[in-house]
């Protein structure tokens, strides 16, 4: 079977795409259409893996308490991070929106077993981090296939990986890499909400690569 070929118009686009890849952080409450975060997440397990081991494991976490418990563990870390800064900076930290755990309707804990058997062992025997990098291609691939749905993903980072592991009960050789809101966004942008909001421009390749 020949490779497929991208037209201009397919790379222009594509280009598109990750320019307005976002990680969203107001949604609206509307529930997604039945059937498509199954298709998402059968996207999402097109991703590439180390030995082809495919780590990744999705908890949908549906039960209200459950989501309480994250959303109390996000607030103890949030004020945390926010003590680790200093002066006008940790007042702007204390303005930013950070989470959409109240309003997203769906919501993804992304584990990565460490403990698979898949794969082999193949091709981390020197990096065995690369079983995490594997699941966080899969995360990415998710976060690509939902912006043509035109649904937001946003990854929220300001957890205690252990804390939600056992809050959601998966097995010990479970490590969480993601836990990730999912939903319409409340409003389109064009620039991504933490440039808006003065905390961070994106670099260039210009200022990240080196040649040797």
């Amino acid at each position: 079977m020949a490779a497929p070929d991208f037209p201009p118009e397919f790379r222009d686009r594509f280009t598109e795409l990750l320019r307005w890849r976002r990680d969203v952080r107001r949604f609206r409450r509307a529930p997604l259409p039945p059937g498509l975060l199954d298709r998402l997440l059968d996207l999402a397990c097109l991703a590439p893996s180390v030995g082809n081991s495919q780590p990744w494991r999705f908890v949908l976490v549906e039960d209200k308490a459950r989501r309480a418990a994250v959303r109390t563990v996000f607030a103890r870390c949030n004020d945390a991070a926010a003590a680790g800064y200093g002066g006008e900076q940790a007042a702007h930290y204390r303005r930013l929106k950070l989470a959409g755990l109240e309003e997203a309707p769906v919501q993804l804990a992304v584990f990565c077993d460490r403990s698979t058997g898949q794969g082999h062992g193949l091709g981390r025997q020197t990096m065995p981090e690369t079983l995490d990098h594997s699941a966080v291609t899969a995360i990415h691939t998710l976060w690509l296939a939902a912006r043509i749905e035109g649904v937001g993903l946003g990854w929220v980072s300001i957890l205690d990986p252990q804390a939600v592991a056992a809050l959601l009960e998966v097995p010990p050789d479970w490590h969480l890499i993601g836990y990730l809101c999912l939903g319409y966004p409340e409003t389109e942008e064009a620039a991504p909400e933490l440039e808006r909001e003065g905390w961070q421009s994106r670099l260039g390749a210009c200022r990240v690569v080196l040649r040797r």
